[in-house]
Parts: C-alpha cells; structure tokens; sequence
C-alpha cells in the first residue's frame, strides 16, 4: 500500500470528515487517518448506565489541571470524532460574534473573516448536516438567511407549555437548530423516532447527523478515500527548512510506528489533540513546537462558560425529547436595561434519565449510593436546562504538554458576570410557570453547576486564526503562517468562542478552506452540495 497520498487528514470528525467530503470529488489521494476505532453498534449504545456511568465510550487518557491533578476528559475517539455524541444542535455565530464585542470581563476579539463571508457556506454545511429549524423567530438572526430544509422539530407538551410561560414574560424563544433525520410527517418510517437517548449517546438507528454518517460513510467506497483507523499521530516532521511537512509519525493499536506523507497535511484531531501534536513535533527549525513562531499553539483554551440547571418538580413532566427549545433574547445583554454587556444563549437539555442524573452528579456523590428507583423518580420530575456564555481568550488558558507527555490545561475561569446574572435571570423566570394544571413555582426547586474542566465539548481556540503571524498560528486560510502545507480545521482556529455549539460553523469553515484548496490544487469548486 501507498504511503504518499495527495492530502492527508489528521481525524475525522466536523471539520475532518466535512473536509475530505468536500475534497473527494476533485479525485486526488485523500488519506484519513483516524485514532479511535469504528464504533460497535450495540445495546450499550443507548444503555444510561453505559454511556454515563460506566463512560464506555469515553476516552481513557488523563489531562492534568494547573494544579497538576488527573481529571479524565470528556472526550470521545472514535470515527465521526465528538459529533457522534453530541447534542444535534448546530447554530450559526451571530453577526457580531464576528466582530470586536466588550464583555463585562474583558474583550473578545474580532475574527479576520466576516459573517457575510461564512454565509454562503453556513447555507450548505445546514442543507448538508439537515438542519431542522425556523426562521424569524431567533431575535439575534440577521434576517437574511434562507429557510431551512426542514421544519423545527416539534416541542413536546411540556416543553410548549414552558415557551408559552417564557412568551407571556416578553421572552422571544425559538425552535434550537437541531441535525436529526427526522420526519414528521411520516413518523412510522421517520428515521429518527424522538427518543430519549440523542445528546451523549451514540444514535443506535442512525438518525443523528454526525460526521460519521453524513460525511465520512458516503465517501468510503470512492477509490481516492482511505480511512486508517487505529492511528495515533504522535508528531510531525518538516524538511530541514522547516517549510513542509514531509512525515506524519503514528503510533498504531497493533503496535509500532507508522509513516505516512502527503502534499497538503490538515489537522482536524481537536483544540487539545491537535496543540499536542503541534507541540510535540518541535525540532531545530521550530524550537517552541511546530508552527509556533508566535508562542501562541495552545493558549487562548476556550470551552464556554457552561451551567447546566435542573428544575425538579412535584409532578411528572411530559417531555420524552426536549432539546427543542432556545432562548437568545440576552445575548447582546439585558433587553429590560441596566446591563450592556453579553450575557449569553439558553437551550433545553436533553432527556435526563435517572441512571444519567447519577453519571452526572458522580463528583459529589457516587452513583452506588443512590438507588436507581430513587434517581428514576427525580429524573420523571426534571427539566434540564443549558446556559451557555463566552469564555474569553486568554493566554494563560493553555494547553501543554511536558517531558514525560503528559497534557497539561492550565485554566482559570472568567467572563463570569454576565453567565451569572442569565443563570438567575433562568431560575427567575421559571416563577408561576404552569404546567398542564400543576404551578411547578408552588412544588419545585433548583439546582445548577458550572461545568468543570472535564467538560471539553465545546473546546476551542488552540491555534487561532488571524492576520498577524505573530498573535495568531493560522493565516485567513487555516494554513499555518510558518507552514507551506499545514492547514488546521477543527476548532482550534476559533479566535473567540461566541455563546452557541461551535459544530455548524466548524463544518462551514471546513468547506470553506475545502474551496481554497480546490483552487490551490487546480481542481473546480462545486457550484452547489
């Protein structure tokens, strides 16, 4: 077998899987090289006690915090990357995410594209990931987007009845963007059946839209495609100019290492993965790890001030699918006055089951203490809701790696202000809501958590793009600015996290730097996917 291929893509996740699907058209070599296996469809695939507390599907490694304490993050290596046990919900970046925007806690910095250059390519990456959704309802659209494809996903009563209560207070809230192959009008033979078992597990029917299914399947019989599985870049090495990738080192499951080369090289491995890769390949021509000339490969770690709130309530809630439902009226700040600064997006969280309660609170209390019957029974009671606010870049938020290997994310939270008044501005709001004839405000309590460090999701902002080669490690393009033939697609190169799920526009920027490599190879961009 060949070991020299066109381009080579390291993952296959968002923007991996979107890139090599918009590049296998043009007929040149395409290798994926991918660390986890395929993932086994099984009954453990929607199994709670499986997926959230056994974490069957979890990577095993350990990061260590600043404090040099082991915590096992919140990541999954297998093909289709993260998006096979994300939450579906795929939004575009408001129009002044874009720009330079002041926070309470600082700065987020402008991006050196602008909406109107992503547009046309948030289009497609919705038409090719099946977004379900609708326009105008969203008080932060810029108005000129087209309809989706396919309608919202239908709330269900409980979750209609919250939008009703949030209405009559002058909130705007929306239908959430969702990736779902779901059909409404034919439910009998509608792929995706509303189930309780979507964000964090993988789909056992396949009627999530994911990396795997959407884009890495339908390009596997082509004869340009190779997909290694098994594959754990450990670095990269250049020529003696330090200008061209010329090896990718791998160490496989079978044991031993590999070397693979390739006229363009992409990283697609993850905010955290790819910084360790970049960090590991220093050699005499890139002293402080590959590409990073401006000391910038692994600062600026983001992941989103994240609060997930659970409502308990006296009766059984009617919600067997509830992440239908968004809120984004305080976004830009509060629309009653008093406080200019952002403060952030609201989402309904998923069907919580008893055994995923018990997965999620583990930290502070085991789950072999907590009878399953007892879980159960608060899990019919609860509505999960999601704030998600901007965590700002910020040098010292960082991932390392040292001597040993060991990866280091040093990281401490900020950008709290804003988050904290929208988290009580949530539990405010939640006062005399009734639901199906019970008044949840009489029967009910509170609770919510910040998500920790082990929450890496939404991770983003390691290898940033922008114009100046000495604040930034990407150019426009995504191609390292000390690299001929490095380009970067994951969310490394967000240089700001904005307030909403960063897959949709990982997926548009990954056809967007398809195009410019299309042109860069001498092929011909699609008039339309």
């Amino acid at each position: 077998m060949t070991t020299r291929f066109d381009i080579v893509i390291i993952g296959s996740g968002a923007g991996g899987a979107t890139l090599a699907q918009r590049l296998a058209p043009t007929g040149k070599s395409i290798l994926i090289l991918e660390r986890g296996p395929h993932l086994p469809r099984e009954a453990e695939n929607w199994s709670p006690k499986a997926v959230f507390i056994e974490r069957r599907y979890q990577t095993q490694d350990r990061w260590y915090d600043k404090h040099g304490k082991p915590f096992r993050p919140n990541t999954h290596y297998w093909v289709g990357g993260n998006t096979t046990f994300y939450g579906a919900a795929l939004m575009r970046m408001r129009e002044r995410d874009f720009t330079e925007v002041r926070h309470a806690g600082g700065v987020s910095p402008a991006w050196p594209i602008t909406l109107a250059e992503m547009a046309p390519y948030y289009d497609q990456a919705e038409t090719l990931w099946q977004v379900h959704g609708h326009r105008g309802d969203d008080p932060t659209e810029k108005g000129d987007e087209p309809p989706y494809a396919w309608p919202a996903v239908a709330h269900d009563p409980g979750v209609a009845a919250l939008k009703g209560h949030w209405e009559t207070q002058g909130w705007r809230p929306f239908s959430l963007p969702l990736g779902v192959k779901l059909d409404q009008a034919h439910p009998v033979t509608s792929p995706c059946i509303k189930c309780k078992t979507c964000g964090g597990y993988p789909c056992l029917l396949r009627a999530k839209c994911d990396a795997r299914t959407l884009a890495i399947e339908p390009i596997m019989g082509l004869p340009n495609v190779t997909l290694m599985t098994g594959r754990k870049v450990l670095r990269l090495e250049t020529d003696a100019t330090g200008r061209t990738v010329t090896d990718i080192v791998c160490d496989t499951t079978e044991g031993g290492e590999e070397r693979w080369s390739g006229d363009i090289v992409v990283l697609a491995a993850g905010a955290a993965p790819t910084a360790v890769i970049l960090l590991a390949s220093a050699n005499a021509a890139h002293p402080n790890g590959l590409a990073n000339g401006s000391d910038q490969v692994g600062r600026n770690y983001m992941f989103h001030n994240s609060t997930a709130m659970v409502s308990l309530t006296a009766a059984h809630q009617t919600v067997t699918f509830p992440k239908t439902l968004a809120v984004n009226d305080f976004y830009y700040g509060d629309p009653a006055g008093g406080y200019d600064f952002p403060m952030g997006h609201i989402q309904l969280l998923e069907y919580m089951s008893g055994q995923t309660l018990e997965g999620q609170i583990e930290d502070w209390l085991p789950p072999a203490l907590i009878p399953d019957a007892l879980s159960g029974a608060a899990a019919e009671r609860m509505l999960s809701m999601l704030v998600i606010s901007e965590d700002l870049p910020q040098p010292d938020n960082r991932i390392t790696v040292g001597a040993d290997g060991r990866v280091g994310l040093d990281y401490t939270f900020g950008n709290l202000e804003g988050h904290d008044r929208l988290v009580q501005k949530l539990k405010a709001s939640l006062d005399g809501f009734v639901d199906h004839a019970h008044p949840i405000s009489q029967h009910h309590f509170q609770f919510d958590s910040l998500l920790p460090l082990y929450g890496t999701a939404h991770q983003c902002g390691t290898t940033r793009f922008g114009h100046d080669p000495a604040t930034s490690v990407l150019d426009v393009n995504c191609k390292a600015h000390e690299l001929d033939n490095l380009y970067v697609v994951d969310t490394s190169f967000f240089c700001s996290a904005n307030a909403v799920n960063p897959t949709l526009t990982v997926v548009a920027n990954a056809l967007r730097v398809g195009d410019h490599l299309i042109e860069r190879l001498g092929g011909t961009k699609p008039v339309q996917v």
